[in-house]
Formats: C-alpha cells, structure tokens, sequence
C-alpha cells in the first residue's frame, strides 16, 4: 500500500487514484534560460522514480512537465525583467532562440539521467489564448480585477489562501518581501496579466492591454487543460516554490474550477553545496553539465536516489565518490550474475529468496518512497549473493532468479550500467579474441588457475597483481573458473 506525503495536509496519505488504475500527475518544470543545474537534476529525478514505482505498481501515469518560456521576471518578482529576454540580452539572439536552445540543453540532460521523457512538454506561450480565457472567467466570478491593463488575483476572495504554506494572509503579508504597487487593492494580490512596457519583447493583445501572463497562471491553465477540468492525483514541484507559486497556483484553479485542484503534493527539497544552500549570489551554483563533465550520469542519478527526496541533499565530492563506489559495486554485482547466468537452464534455483528482498523493496519505496532504504535492501542481497559465490553455492539457476529480480526493480531506480565482456578458462581462443582479451593475459591468468590448484597461493597472488597492472581484474568463479574483465 503506498503512503505519500502530502504537503497539503503535512501528513503521510495512503495514494488512492481519482481514476482506478490511472494517475493524472503535473510537475513545475525548469525555465529555461540557463542549463539546469544541480537542483534540477535533483528534483527531476525525484518526480522520475515516483513515476516509475506507480508504473512498477500498475498504474498508467500521464505525466506532465512544463517549461516556462515566458512570464518569469527576475528574482521572482511580478514587474521588472523577464530571465529570458535579458538572456537573449546577453547572448544577443532572439528570446525564442534562448527558449529552443535551453530546452534541449534540458532535454540532454535528463537524457543523460535516464529521465523519461514526459507525456506532454507545455509552453506559456502555446496558451496564450487559454489564459486569457481563464483569466476572463476569474474575473467573471468576482475573484480577480483589472487595474491599467493589468489583471490581479484578490487573494481575500479566497477565504482558503495560505493553507498550502499553513500561514495566514496577516502572518504572509508580515514575513514576505512584497513591494508596494498602488494598483493592487492587497500587498498579498498576485498579477495574473501584466501590462508591458515599451520595452518589453515578449506581449500579447488581451482584452486588458498588449501584455505578458503571471509567472502562476500558467501551471493552473496547463494542468487543467492537459489533465481535465478536475481534480488531477498528483502535482509535484520543488518545496521552495510552495509559495508563492503553488500557493497562487492553488488559489486561482480552484476558484476558477470551484474544486479541489490536486489531492497529493509531493515536494523534492533542496541541493546544498558542501552544507551551504546553492545560489548564484554565493557563486556555487552547479549545472548539471558540470557534473556529467567529470562523473558517469549514473553516479550522479544513484547519489540523488541515495537520500529521500524530501531531505535536503548536499553536493560534496565525497558524496559523489562514494555513489560511484556503489555505482560499481551494483555494476560487478551484475555482470557477475550474468557471466554466472548464461549456463542457466530450464531447472530452479536452488536457494530461492528473492521475494523475500522484493517483499522489503517494496515497503521502502511504499513508505513515501525511501529509495535509500530500499537501496539498502540491494546492498544487503549483494553481500548474501558474494557470499555464496565465494562458497561455490550460487548456482547459474539461482543467479538467474536474481538477476530477473534486478531488472524488475531497476525499471523504478533506473540505473544503466555499463556491462562489461567477460572470458572463462574454459572458453575457446575464438571466443577469446572476440571480447578483446589478449592472449597474455589469458595465459597469465591460467597459469594463476594452477597455482591454486597447486596450493601456491603466494605465486597466485603475485599473478594476479601483474594481471591488475596490465589493467585487468581477474574474478574466481565456481568449479575452478575464472572472468576477465578491463580496469
């Protein structure tokens, strides 16, 4: 049964789907005019391993995940300049050519992360029309105003505002920086429409003026578009955004629908780095790029899985170090379990337990999805399964068994491993030349078999230090039988 932690009700909830069998999910997406950084890759992949565990679990998820192309003004603020257009700025091109250029940036690097790919990618600026619309209705039905061309939210309408933050309008209007602008009859009333200055790229026509949408509004239309007019199962997002953006979020979609706009929020938390909180004004923001410069992506996707996505993560080298040691120890673990389990046949296994680690697998992830603890769950059946493969009690049949194990639970962590060729002792010279294992190692590494036999285990060892500096690493097998495979 699948607990998750509701943000909204800051309690853990057991998952019940609108729909049986299906599950409607929305998630903020990046803006995109930089490459995504550290926190984006943390939070993305978060969102991906719960979408995979619903997949694992049955469930067909329709999944979506936005960038935000326009209406996102420098430090969060409703007027001042859009992050995209003084991009374009800088790198003297088009705000669009920004947008295009970023979102493939983005798109590589979830790629890169084994992110799959969401159901739908919407952009601000492909709803204009929409949010007008949505913006018309608000006003409509007395929940919004229009003041010079442009259009607030009155948040005193809404009696429920706040209650995602679990502060109250006074104690909100107390704690937050917010500017003074005349036109507003609240400090706390939101922009759903702005008027744009001359020198504004991006506007639209609209009944109000020639414009640009709230950074807000477009999450609430997109959803509601993309995933009915309803309440959806799921909205996931980063906890720094609860407010203003998911509080507004909230606000406007269910005053516009008059229902409840999603029943779970399931919030990633922040990156530190090296125990200080990423920013740019602290010159230690990282892109995701910087970190596929130096580490397989699969490292960076196993550090981000080994803390619970609610927990704040902190980026150090040695965290990222010790990822990629788990990273080879799951890898070897694998090919050990195929080398072993092509001589397979149609017989069980011998010592079958898998269901047993399946069993506590999923009752990690269903606890709001701890994957550290279900990570543990894996390291735990490595060290049975070395185990038995240093007695010569792991049967091809028995690897098998977990091998198949494996790939079930890998399609929620999503880990591509590089598999590696290996040679036995009792493979032909063909074969050998075909996984590109020289003859002198080969040799070198019979004569070691024979040592063993022989009882010579100082000689033994010294074979297998010369195999290791010739950037091999030699593996006993059972039955006397070895794998080969490059440094």
């Amino acid at each position: 049964m699948l607990k998750l932690y509701n943000t909204l009700t800051r309690t853990k909830e057991e998952f019940k789907p609108i729909n049986p069998g299906k599950v409607g999910f929305y998630t903020c997406g990046p803006t995109v005019y930089d490459h995504c950084h550290i926190g984006h890759a943390r939070g993305y992949v978060s969102m991906d391993v719960i979408r995979k565990y619903l997949e694992y679990s049955g469930y067909e998820v329709r999944f979506i995940m936005n960038y935000t192309d326009v209406g996102h003004m420098v430090d969060d603020a409703e007027v001042g300049e859009d992050k995209i257009q003084k991009k374009a700025k800088l790198e003297k091109i088009d705000p669009l050519e920004v947008v295009e250029k970023y979102i493939e940036s983005a798109k590589e690097d979830f790629e890169a992360l084994n992110i799959k790919p969401a159901n739908f990618n919407p952009r601000p600026t492909q709803y204009i029309a929409q949010i007008i619309k949505f913006i018309e209705d608000l006003i409509q039905k007395g929940y919004a105003y229009e003041v010079n061309g442009s259009v607030y939210f009155s948040v005193e309408k809404f009696p429920e505002y706040g209650k995602l933050s679990g502060r109250k309008i006074d104690e909100l209007i107390e704690g937050a920086r917010v500017e003074i602008n005349p036109e507003k009859k609240n400090p706390m009333d939101f922009a759903l429409w702005i008027k744009a200055e001359d020198i504004h790229i991006l506007k639209w026509k609209s009944p109000w003026s020639l414009g640009y949408p709230g950074w807000h509004i477009e999450c609430s239309v997109m959803s509601s578009d993309l995933l009915g007019q309803d309440t959806f199962d799921i909205h996931g997002g980063g906890n720094e955004n609860i407010f203003p953006h998911n509080e507004n979020e909230i606000a406007q979609s269910e005053a516009s629908l008059g229902k409840k706009m999603a029943n779970y929020w399931t919030l990633w938390s922040m990156v530190n780095i090296n125990g200080e909180k990423m920013s740019k004004s602290k010159n230690n923001h990282t892109t995701v790029k910087t970190i596929l410069a130096n580490y397989d992506p699969m490292v960076a996707r196993l550090w981000i899985i080994s803390s619970h996505y609610r927990s704040i993560i902190d980026y150090t080298e040695s965290s990222l170090s010790q990822a990629k040691t788990n990273l080879k120890k799951i890898t070897d673990w694998v090919n050990n379990l195929q080398s072993i389990a092509t001589d397979a046949s149609d017989e069980k296994s011998e010592i079958s337990f898998t269901h047993i680690y399946q069993k506590r697998f999923e009752e990690a992830m269903d606890d709001d999805l701890n994957t550290p603890l279900a990570l543990s769950v894996i390291y735990e059946l490595i060290t049975e399964t070395n185990k038995l493969l240093s007695e010569n009690k792991l049967s091809p049949a028995t690897a098998k068994e977990i091998l198949s194990f494996w790939n079930r639970i890998n399609k929620v962590l999503g880990l591509k491993l590089k598999m590696t060729q290996y040679v036995y002792s009792s493979l032909t010279l063909n074969r050998t030349i075909e996984n590109n294992i020289p003859e002198e190692i080969i040799s070198l590494a019979e004569k070691r078999k024979n040592a063993k036999l022989d009882k010579d285990f100082k000689k033994s060892d010294e074979l297998r230090k010369e195999i290791e500096k010739l950037g091999y690493v030699i593996e006993d097998l059972k039955e006397n039988n070895y794998s080969i495979k490059k440094l």
